[in-house]
């Protein structure tokens, strides 16, 4: 089974090109390659743990394998309880270097989206170049390229002078309520530090990185009319009912909006009729009406994706626009909930993805451009855009069939992400970047 089509340059050094790095750094390229099956052996092992967003005791499992590996390389480590927000919890870690020197902040989770209840739960080494089981991709394959970024530069002496924070999250595959809670420890996180880098599967392809992620939240529009028989409506006393109304804003959405670039909006879930059983937690429900009663009632929930900050509060303020302009005896209302924020594609993060393919290229490994931001899905690296001067996320495995039973990754793609990882840690603590802020 080939799930993957490589070039074999792509996994193994160039000469010329490995000529580039430093003595250092070709050091911390070796430390890599020395732990493979350390490596692929702690993948194995917490994949096998499931860690599906509800299972919070293999969450927790996870974590404290993770724990054990960050605590042996120096961090100060401790575990943040989710009862708060409705989750299992956070790892947290610290590392503390030089008192004047730049933070990074690594980020990634121990949740996946296959809960104890699905068939998918074992890890399978097929061959050299595929591995399959729920994480592999997305994204318990990412936390073991943090663990061994960190741990060559441990074993080369580099790490003793690096502020480091890890954050891996329990729930971003399902997130707590609130977010306020479920992201107040990274969003403290992101406050002290100046860089941040997510290790996601992005792509799922090494040749690209993610400098910008679309937000993504939700929004609720509850619509009323006047109840009658079908005999009487457009009537000055009754008017359109709730169905037409409900027809007019979404239609007027689409009409405004949908020619904006980058942003989506989507109306997932629509009841209506004489009465509305909507069930907020399921995001489902019931309606009851007849062809010949106007209808009462009208819910419908959706979600938006915008590129900026700014994206997202115009949209908003046009739907709302939209929703005022009621048909006869009708009345509307639309709510906007919490969501994902937007990580937009700021200079720094361009400056640091030019930074990412330049230890790429030197490694051997070829040009790393940025992912379209329609190909990104909303991710917990965009809680961070506010507060660092610079942010990257995709650094994952080489993978495919994420959030599915085929999901796989190559597991040679290990050694060559923590590879990129380690140089690049390394250029961005010993160097002053400007980004112009």
């Amino acid at each position: 089974m080939k799930l993957f089509s490589i070039f074999l340059i792509a996994f193994s050094f160039n000469i010329t090109a490995f000529a580039q790095l430093s003595k250092t750094e070709k050091k911390i390229a070796q430390s890599v390659d020395a732990h493979q099956k350390e490596a692929l052996h702690l993948l194995e092992e917490v994949v096998n743990i499931n860690s599906g967003s509800m299972n919070f005791e293999g969450v927790y499992k996870v974590s404290q394998i993770f724990k054990a590996q960050l605590d042996a390389l120096g961090f100060q480590t401790r575990w943040v309880d989710g009862k708060p927000f409705g989750r299992s919890g956070h790892l947290v870690a610290e590392h503390k270097g030089k008192a004047n020197g730049k933070t990074l902040l690594l980020i990634g989770h121990l949740d996946t989206v296959f809960e104890l209840s699905s068939p998918f739960q074992k890890f399978t080494f097929v061959n050299d170049s595929t591995i399959t089981g729920p994480g592999v991709g997305d994204m318990k394959g990412g936390d073991v390229v943090i663990i061994e970024a960190l741990r060559s530069l441990k074993e080369v002496g580099l790490l003793s002078t690096m502020n480091i924070i890890v954050v891996m999250t329990g729930d971003e595959e399902l997130s707590g309520k609130p977010l306020s809670l479920a992201r107040h420890d990274l969003i403290e996180a992101a406050k002290a530090a100046d860089i941040a880098i997510g290790f996601e599967d992005g792509a799922g392809d090494p040749r690209t990185a993610v400098i910008s992620r679309r937000s993504s939240s939700n929004w609720s529009l509850k619509i009323s009319g006047v109840p009658a028989h079908s005999s009487q409506i457009f009537t000055e006393k009754i008017g359109a009912g709730a169905i037409y109304e409900a027809a007019r804003i979404i239609n007027s959405f689409y009409e405004t909006l949908s020619t904006e670039p980058n942003l989506t909006f989507n109306p997932g879930v629509i009841l209506g009729g004489n009465s509305v059983n909507h069930e907020k937690e399921m995001d489902g429900g019931t309606a009851y009406g007849k062809g010949n009663i106007v209808a009462k009632e009208v819910v419908v929930t959706g979600d938006i994706r915008a590129m900026s900050p700014e994206q997202l509060k115009k949209t908003q303020e046009t739907m709302l626009a939209i929703v005022s302009q009621h048909r006869p005896m009708t009345q509307a209302e639309i709510t906007f909930g919490e969501g994902y924020p937007p990580l937009a594609p700021t200079e720094g993060n361009k400056l640091l993805l030019s930074q990412f393919n330049q230890v790429s290229k030197d490694l051997g490994y070829g040009e790393v451009v940025a992912v379209h931001p329609r190909k990104a899905g909303a991710a917990d690296i965009s809680f961070t855009a506010e507060y660092v001067e610079m942010a990257i996320d995709g650094l994952g495995l080489r993978s495919t069939g994420g959030h599915t039973v085929n999901e796989a990754a190559d597991p040679r793609s290990i050694s060559m992400q923590a590879k990129r990882a380690a140089i690049l840690f390394y250029r961005l603590t010993q160097q002053k970047i400007s980004t112009g802020k």
